[in-house]
């Protein structure tokens, strides 16, 4: 393996950084990523990565991402739920990358809930 300079400990400061901005962001919604062991098992880190990725291209910051343990349904995982203001929050399922990009394209960011993904409307509230 090849030794770090002093611009390799930099580009990954600031890479950290943002991930990090990303992951405390506020305002307009609320992104939980389950990530119980059934969730990583399934894939919910590469959710994360997905989601985190897409908002940093996008260079979104005022949306908070955070991660939860098991909602209880395993057999749904990766799983994913949306809270927005004034709003039910939505729990998504059986998610891929691509599934997640999209849920925050339409949903969080056009205010269009993505009804095929949907497994629950209203089970957990806004904190």
């Amino acid at each position: 393996m090849p030794k770090l300079t002093v611009a390799d400990l930099a580009k990954i400061k600031e890479r950290t950084r943002k991930m990090t901005t990303l992951r405390e962001g506020a305002g307009n919604a609320k992104i939980t990523i389950h990530m119980g062991t059934c969730g990583i098992a399934s894939g919910a880190r590469e959710i994360m990565s997905a989601l985190l990725e897409e908002m940093e291209s996008k260079e979104i910051k005022d949306i908070l991402v955070t991660t939860s343990g098991c909602a209880g349904f395993c057999s749904r995982e990766p799983m994913a739920t949306i809270e927005k203001k004034d709003a039910a929050p939505v729990m998504y399922a059986d998610l891929t990358p691509d599934k997640i990009k999209e849920i925050l394209n339409r949903h969080v960011l056009g205010n269009e809930i993505v009804t095929e993904y949907v497994l629950a409307r209203g089970s957990e509230r806004l904190g």
